[in-house]
């Protein structure tokens, strides 16, 4: 048997034609590939922000029952600190300090306070580094300096250092509400300057008269076109719609046009922001 040997040549390496086929479709993979990785990316956020939001809602059930079925406050101040829903601010002989919120009681692992799809700011010129949620301020947390009618019918204290300058506008109580599965609780905060924490309704109401800040308290819809929300009866869920409807204001405050305001922002606006409903309907006690 005649065994014929074979040189094998290495000498010879792609041709430029080749190389570059090669390159195309290793490019053409890469653009199959990436967008679907990014969805997968953006949708575990997401699936961490419910979690998030969840625990807040877990926290707020535990502060309920020791405080007398009451919510926590959404802010008030004095003379030495700045007291917020998600954490309180001061200076200690010179030092900026941040201690965990009202409504985490004094114990929270911080991070659990920032969105991990929002990388803006807090809007609120404080020192806390973790943001992107906001508080039903409209019809929950209420608070100092909130604005209310003559007919409204909640409590209302004098501030306890400043009586005379200041009333607190107390926070509601858990029996105050029909339909805890209906009512917002917290959810993405944002729009156009940042991550506003207080969350506010579309429309005016006696508790509520606010009229020019409707449109920092929306709601960010940045999860893959979608907003999170915790819901006062312990659940959090995703929504696609938002609405940017504000009502005229009722009560002789200077109105600002706040659906002009919305629309336009979310006209070039690649996270879109609004209200949960075209009504308080997904806000409010009933």
């Amino acid at each position: 048997m005649i065994v014929t040997k074979h040189k094998l040549n290495f000498s010879n390496g792609f041709t430029l034609i080749e190389l570059l086929v090669v390159i195309g479709v290793i490019a053409l993979l890469l653009s199959v590939i990436l967008p679907s990785l990014n969805l997968a990316k953006e949708q575990a956020k997401g699936i961490y922000c419910l979690s998030n939001l969840r625990q807040m809602t877990i926290a707020s059930a535990t502060y309920n029952s020791e405080n007398n079925g009451y919510f926590p406050i959404a802010q008030w101040s004095d003379e030495t600190k700045s007291y917020c829903w998600d954490f309180i601010t001061y200076t200690d002989n010179g030092i900026e300090v941040v201690e965990p919120g009202l409504l985490w009681q004094g114990d929270t692992i911080d991070k659990i306070n920032q969105c991990p799809s929002y990388k803006g700011s807090n809007n609120w010129g404080t020192i806390d580094t973790y943001t992107g949620y906001n508080y039903n301020t409209s019809y929950i947390g209420h608070g100092q300096g909130e604005s209310t009618t003559s007919l409204y019918d909640g409590t209302i204290k004098p501030h306890p250092v400043w009586p005379d300058f200041y009333e607190i506008v107390m926070p509601a109580k858990t029996g105050q509400l029909s339909s805890p599965g209906n009512c917002a609780l917290f959810g993405d905060g944002h729009y156009a300057g940042g991550a506003n924490k207080f969350m506010r309704s579309p429309d005016t109401w006696d508790g509520d008269r606010f009229t020019g800040i409707k449109s920092a308290g929306t709601q960010g819809y940045r999860h893959c076109g979608k907003t999170n929300v915790a819901w006062a009866d312990g659940h959090a869920s995703s929504q696609i719609e938002y609405y940017t409807d504000s009502h005229d204001n009722v009560y002789d405050i200077p109105l600002m046009n706040v659906t002009n305001l919305l629309d336009n922002y979310n006209e070039n606006a690649k996270i879109k922001i609004g209200f949960l409903s075209q009504n308080n309907t997904m806000y409010h006690l009933k």
